[in-house]
């Protein structure tokens, strides 16, 4: 639901109209963030980010932010904090879910029947299925915006939810093993949602699931009571079939 009396993806249009931005000049994410902390304070800061993204025609991310073909293709990214609009003249087709595929990420060397392949593939199953990591947990979700791939400074948290009680969730997920340096990346997040997202005296707590824990992750986690740890099983069955 809008805070304003207009979409954030409106506004995204209005700033480019009143800033102004002409075709070809570089903007920055700062800008961006500054316009609207400027003319509209209470549009949230990782809201914006995620926008900006879902309205650059070439970021893959925006696969999970429901991108409206045309309506949505309004900037071309040129690296992670510089935009400029989009020209379809000369940049190549915009990313859209009919089109292109999800590149895959962090591929484990010998995939079984008991892991993911890809990152991507835990996190596809787990933002649909988050009861099965806690009763009441849900992906988190705004003016079309998903919790996946949740913009956070400059990187992205896997999954971002909210649980029975309206805390934030800080999902970081391993398709192999879980180190003791995840700990380091997840209250990162941790720290960036809270600081930056969640209102006044929200909760954020964080919760890391691998295909195996290591000790040493759990000695790290040992003083958070905030962080949870999981591991995942998968089980894989045949039925035959006569012809």
């Amino acid at each position: 639901m809008a805070i304003y009396n207009k979409s954030t993806r409106t506004l995204m249009r209005q700033m480019v109209t009143e800033m102004p931005i002409a075709a070809g000049q570089v903007i920055t994410k700062e800008a961006v963030r500054n316009w609207f902390a400027t003319h509209y304070p209470k549009i949230k800061e990782g809201t914006v980010a995620a926008h900006l993204i879902r309205l650059s025609t070439n970021a893959p991310s925006r696969l999970h932010y429901s991108a409206k073909p045309a309506e949505d293709d309004v900037f071309f990214q040129l690296d992670g904090s510089h935009f400029r609009l989009y020209d379809p003249a000369t940049d190549p087709p915009p990313i859209q879910r009919s089109s292109q595929t999800e590149p895959p990420t962090e591929a484990i060397d010998e995939p079984d029947v008991s892991s993911f392949a890809y990152e991507s593939d835990l996190r596809n199953f787990l933002s649909k299925n988050l009861h099965v990591l806690e009763h009441g947990l849900r992906l988190y979700e705004e003016e079309g915006i998903t919790g996946e791939e949740f913009p956070a400074g400059g990187r992205f948290i896997d999954i971002l939810a909210l649980d029975a009680k309206g805390a934030y969730v800080v999902i970081e997920l391993k398709v192999s093993r879980g180190y003791d340096r995840v700990v380091g990346q997840l209250r990162r997040y941790m720290g960036w949602i809270a600081k930056n997202h969640a209102d006044p005296g929200q909760a954020v707590r964080g919760i890391i699931v691998a295909r195996e824990i290591s000790e040493d992750l759990v000695l790290a986690c040992s003083g958070f009571l905030d962080v949870e740890l999981f591991e995942y099983q998968m089980s894989v069955t045949v039925k035959r079939i006569q012809h």
